[in-house]
């Protein structure tokens, strides 16, 4: 028998097999997954430290299942269906990460990761079911696994679905220490005769409702970092005196989840008054709001019907950026827009609006001169 750390040759290994000057001379420490990277007691302290954020999350529809290898959810507690679909959407945050990692905070970066997925369920008039993490790291790091994930449980309170389970990968060859990424899962639902599908629904003379969003949220920081720190040179905890921030704070700042939003959309209006809804994300206005148009339609939306946060602003100067560039990578402070009859447009504005975040109306739909896809423009 062959023992480590001990001068062998090729037929101790295989006594058919002739001895090579290739084959080494010694057979190193004893090698484990801790010294590969993976440290898996501090992995299983990590993991003791995540029910208590899902148990916040908890919903009527969550069914214990002790120790399994998935997670329940019972359908029926949360209402009773008549023709129930599942509503599903995945996303990450992308190169905020970054600027999770340049000033060191980890608790917010997760209400972004819930907020990109069920944001994009919302658009359907789908409600909130449950969500899935999933969190790649080069090094187990508990303190920093429950920082990320608390952000994702307060989020998940936010959008009333539940933290259902997921996924921590420890990938030291791939992830350098201090690294990580974040992807997100939403299960939403809705029954099939209340989907809120504009291609259906739209229609000319149509009222725009703009819902504002709480920054840049998640979108286009490639171009906020190169701005921000390369172009105009500044650093994570300068002061900017217009925005009477920080810079590390301002591009932080959380993207909006807008589960209540469009509740109360729905419960002031009805299902059927709920012609469209479109969450403005990569792409900006123009883009994603034709998503949701039929042929024949088009979208006017008036530039003037809402004041550009000041953040924006403060972004397209230090970077020297385009109008048409701001517009078409970033929200420009309109997280979602709602289409909806002129009969219940006072009705939704009233329900889309709180004290910080007003709702405005944003323009009008109407036919196209020439028969085509569905366009949006600005005037």
């Amino acid at each position: 028998m062959v023992k480590f750390n001990e001068e062998f040759s090729a037929a101790d290994l295989n006594p058919n097999v002739a001895a090579s000057p290739t084959l080494p001379k010694k057979i190193m420490t004893e090698l484990n997954y801790q010294s590969a990277g993976v440290d898996l007691k501090l992995y299983e302290q990590a993991m003791q430290r995540l029910p208590g954020l899902m148990a916040k999350t908890r919903t009527s529809g969550v069914m214990d299942l002790p120790g399994g290898f998935a997670g329940l959810f019972r359908l029926s507690a949360v209402k009773q269906w008549n023709d129930p679909v599942l509503v599903s959407g995945t996303d990450g945050v992308g190169t905020k990460i970054k600027l999770a990692i340049m000033m060191g905070k980890f608790d917010t970066i997760g209400i972004d990761l819930v907020a990109m997925c069920v944001n994009d369920c919302l658009c359907l008039g789908a409600t909130p079911l449950l969500f899935l993490d999933y969190i790649a790291m080069g090094k187990d790091n508990p303190v920093l696994l429950e920082q990320l994930v608390s952000g994702v449980s307060d989020g998940c309170v936010q959008a009333g679905a539940a933290l259902l389970g997921g996924e921590t990968a420890i990938m030291p060859d791939l992830y350098a220490d201090g690294d990580f990424d974040m992807a997100g899962f939403c299960v939403a639902a809705a029954d099939r005769s209340e989907l809120v599908n504009g291609k259906e629904r739209v229609v000319a003379g149509d009222v725009l409702i703009g819902v504002p969003s709480s920054g840049f949220h998640s979108n286009g920081y490639s171009l906020v970092r190169k701005a921000v720190f390369e172009h105009a040179g500044l650093n994570i905890d300068d002061h900017v005196a217009e925005l009477k921030a920080a810079v590390g704070d301002v591009l932080l700042t959380p993207t909006r989840i807008y589960s209540d939003i469009v509740a109360a959309a729905i419960e002031a209006a009805g299902n059927d008054n709920i012609h469209a809804i479109a969450h403005i994300t990569g792409g900006g206005l123009c883009e994603n709001l034709a998503r949701v148009l039929p042929d024949g339609i088009h979208a006017e939306l008036q530039q003037s019907s809402w004041t550009i946060p000041a953040m924006f602003t403060w972004l397209q100067k230090l970077g020297n950026i385009a109008d048409a560039e701001m517009f078409r990578v970033f929200n420009m402070g309109v997280g979602l827009v709602l289409a909806v009859p002129e009969t219940v447009a006072d009705k939704v504005l009233a329900a889309c609006s709180t004290d910080e975040y007003p709702a405005f109306m944003l323009g009008k739909v109407e036919a196209q001169s020439q028969a085509g896809p569905g366009t949006a423009s600005l005037v």
